[in-house]
């Protein structure tokens, strides 16, 4: 039988295995154990009769002049391929067995190659068995697992019974449906169709923006990972006659709380997800093998911040009236709604919800033990999935996720979520959906206790420029900083950053008063710091390349009436009513003063420097840090990285981004040395890397 057209489903399938050829995302597979004498021949004729009956099981695609045709094989004499194993110890055959199921169920489909399925057949024993089914989704849906199931088991008995078997030929087939489709595609009800979901998807955004552990790839892979979700018999009891009470499906009432998940996890209130439909709303299509599901979109408004009963009437809503649409093809939605086309994102949704009957889908051959494999699934069609069922022991399923986009700690911490979610509604469904909670108990202590948990013991009671006079105390002689070809001591340093605070304070410098400091990168720079903070004032440092109107804006900004430079900087800053203090033409009158720590009311909640912002959002703004959060950041960083007594550190940062304190105060509270980098070394790669060999540096940070 040659050039019968596809169905609408068929062609959105095809038009993705060209983009994908080894794709092998759209195979559906199940597998099962039998246990007991199995009659291998009449199973293969079993098959062959079914493949006989269905002409779609023979079905292969091309095309023809342009056109995407199928063509319908006729029937032929097929072997059951067996694959023997039963010579193979236990542990072997485990191990072969695994490997024989990922091949036989990831083995791509060539659309354009007879057959679109896979019966195999491992013997694992003289009454052990493995039987394992794939097909591709474009001859094959959900639905027809009951058909071919049903008929395989009916088969096998009368093979068994040694009656002939004539095949009743089905009154209609795929191929009819197709014919069909076409021709209602083209009647004035695709008008009415088109209308209804035109209105009802105007506007969507074109992707929910669930936060993910990778950014989205340019071309997305359809690798993907299951985690298991199982609700308790208590849990689901409760969902069901919930769901009773107020008048609606537990579909409707799970899809309603997973929405909620989806827009708090998105911050979206305008939830599009798909659902799958069976559709086989004739009679005549109920028994036949083949593609016939559709996609339906079900999109829900969840502004307003309703609670969950008035929002699971909106649910009802949509719900119904997307079913009663159902038969426009998904497909062709996607066609006259001119979606963009993606490589990274599905179209118009990317969040599937499943609810499937299972009903009917066991097989059942005579004096045969069958369990059914569980499947160890290794794609995902769409960025998540959730499929649910409800089964004897109470509501279960999985979320199927791509691994490009999510790790299985992020699933695994969604599926508790949503489990909250559901408690928190059965118990108080009248709760407005912002505030139904989402956090596990064990979320909950972790967030709210353990991780508040941040209490440690660290000097709070003194500042900063008391841990560096503690440190002189212990290694008076040990380096403190280099600068080229200069460097001092501990005990130098401190005596002279002493002389310059007793200096400031002769002149009017006090506890909660703002010095501000541009000096180039040298010994000074960490003399006039330590010489402001043990003046019991606080500094506000501006690099030195400024532009002078920031330089103006933030002097009058802060007020500041001190400032300490150098002579090769006075001109380039603002002439106002602040006091300029020259280090270096001043350091006659400086130096007269004393080596001894000075005294000073400074407490730690007092302030240590104020640094301005970039001003990139409006106005630079002045943030104010107390000596009780340096020495606490300080603290911490003692710990991590966890400098030394003896390690030397190339600071290479400006003081006027706040990481310098990093860079000062923590080696001078260890006994560290600091290297200081000039402006010229901090630009050029090849002076720093001279300058780590040079002086054995063992610790360096710097933003990339």
């Amino acid at each position: 039988t040659n050039n019968i057209p596809l169905s609408s489903n068929q062609k959105g399938l095809w038009f993705l295995w060209q983009l994908e050829p080894h794709n092998n995302a759209y195979n559906i597979n199940n597998s099962y154990q039998l246990e007991g004498e199995l009659d291998t021949s009449a199973l293969s004729e079993s098959w062959i009769k079914i493949v006989e009956r269905h002409e779609n099981l023979r079905a292969v695609f091309s095309t023809l002049n342009g056109e995407i045709i199928q063509y319908i094989h006729q029937p032929e004499k097929i072997e059951l391929p067996i694959i023997y194993l039963q010579n193979l110890s236990v542990n072997e055959r485990q191990i072969v067995v695994s490997q024989l199921q990922n091949e036989i169920i990831e083995e791509p489909f060539d659309l354009t190659a007879y057959p679109l399925w896979r019966l195999k057949l491992i013997k694992l024993s003289p009454t052990s068995h493995l039987l394992s089914i794939t097909l591709h989704h474009i001859i094959f849906d959900e639905w027809s697992w009951d058909v071919l199931l049903s008929e395989l088991g009916s088969f096998y008995r009368e093979f068994l019974a040694n009656k002939t078997i004539e095949v009743v030929n089905l009154p209609i087939h795929y191929a009819d449906f197709a014919y069909w489709q076409q021709q209602y595609l083209q009647s004035e009800t695709l008008d009415n169709l088109w209308h209804y979901w035109q209105q009802q998807l105007a506007g969507i955004e074109p992707l929910l923006n669930l936060p993910t552990d990778q950014p989205r790839p340019l071309k997305i892979s359809f690798i993907g990972a299951t985690e298991a979700v199982k609700f308790s018999s208590s849990l689901s009891i409760a969902l069901k006659e919930f769901s009773q009470q107020y008048g609606v499906t537990l579909f409707m009432t799970l899809l309603a709380a997973f929405e909620i998940l989806l827009s708090r996890y998105s911050g979206q209130t305008d939830i599009v997800i798909g659902s799958p439909s069976a559709s086989r709303n004739r009679e005549e299509v109920e028994r036949l093998i083949g593609f016939f599901a559709n996609t339906i979109v079900l999109r829900t408004d969840l502004g307003g911040n309703p609670s969950f009963i008035e929002l699971l009437g909106r649910v009802k809503e949509t719900t119904l009236g997307a079913y009663d649409h159902q038969d426009l093809p998904f497909d062709q939605l996607v066609q006259q709604l001119n979606t963009d086309r993606s490589l990274n994102y599905h179209p118009i949704f990317q969040v599937m919800f499943a609810w499937q009957n299972t009903q009917g889908r066991s097989l059942e051959l005579p004096e045969i033990d069958i369990t059914q494999i569980p499947q160890n699934i290794k794609t995902s069609k769409f960025d998540l999935t959730l499929e649910l069922e409800e089964t004897d022991t109470g509501i279960t399923g999985f979320f199927e996720y791509r691994t490009d986009l999510f790790e299985s700690a992020t699933i695994r911490r969604m599926v508790g979520h949503f489990q909250t979610l559901l408690e928190a509604i059965i118990t108080n469904p009248q709760t407005s959906i912002g505030q139904l909670p989402l956090l596990t108990p064990q979320e909950q202590q972790q967030l709210l206790v353990e991780w508040n948990n941040t209490q440690v013991e660290y000097p709070h009671n003194k500042c900063i420029h008391q841990l560096f006079e503690e440190q002189v105390e212990r290694t008076p002689d040990a380096v403190a900083v280099i600068f080229a070809e200069q460097q001092i001591t501990y005990r130098e340093l401190n005596h002279r950053a002493n002389q310059l605070a007793h200096y400031l304070q002769s002149i009017g410098v006090q506890p909660e008063s703002l010095v501000g400091i541009s000096v180039d990168r040298s010994l000074e720079m960490v003399i006039g710091l330590l010489g402001i903070l043990k003046a019991g004032a606080a500094y506000v440092p501006l690099d030195p390349t400024y532009p002078a109107d920031r330089v103006a804006y933030i002097l009058d900004h802060s007020q500041a009436n001190f400032f300490l430079t150098t002579s090769n900087l006075l001109a380039t800053l603002p002439q106002n009513e602040t006091q300029f203090i020259c280090l270096d033409r001043e350091w006659a009158v400086i130096s007269q003063q004393s080596e001894s720590n000075p005294e000073s009311a400074v407490k730690p909640d007092n302030l240590s420097y104020v640094i301005y912002t970039s001003g990139s959002t409006g106005k630079p703004k002045g943030v104010q840090i107390c000596h009780q959060s340096l020495v606490s950041f300080i603290n911490s960083m003692e710990k991590e990285p966890g400098l030394k007594n003896g390690d030397k550190l190339l600071a290479v940062t400006t003081i006027s981004f706040d990481i310098h304190t990093l860079e000062i105060y923590l080696p001078l509270t260890v006994g560290a040395t600091i290297i200081v980098a000039s402006r010229e070394m901090t630009i050029d790669g090849r002076q720093l890397a001279n300058e780590i060999a040079k002086h054995d540096v063992n610790v360096m940070q710097a933003t990339p």
